[in-house]
């Protein structure tokens, strides 16, 4: 799974409004299909984090970015292939614990899978 750099690959992704939401995390996703060149890039999965302010200070991000970044490479198999995702933190997932971001994140990604392959 490779990491959504660019400022314009995040707001492809957010621009297309497709999302999934769970109790602290919010799934946004993009299929190639939806890409105005029909996703003629490479076949990987790509992820990128949206953590805010709101969520806390420094130290409580990146304790969340962590725990992001380890349950989605953990689900990364749940995705369709090529697809890219945006995986923004509610304030509420400053407080949640790892089992229940394990648990959202399981759910959240078959989810994509599922409405994706309509």
């Amino acid at each position: 799974m490779e990491r959504l750099r660019s400022h314009r690959d995040f707001v492809a992704v957010l621009r297309r409004r497709r999302k999934v939401s769970g109790d602290d995390v919010v799934v946004h996703y993009l299929m190639p299909d939806d890409m105005p060149d029909g996703g003629a890039g490479d076949a990987s999965r790509h992820v990128g984090l949206a953590v805010s302010k709101a969520v806390g200070n420094a130290v409580v991000r990146n304790t969340v970015k962590r725990r992001f970044r380890v349950l989605a490479q953990r689900y990364e198999d749940e995705l369709p292939e090529r697809c890219s995702v945006v995986l923004r933190a509610k304030p509420s997932a400053a407080h949640a614990s790892f089992a229940s971001l394990d648990a959202q994140m399981a759910q959240l990604f078959r989810a994509v899978r599922r409405k994706t392959a309509r």
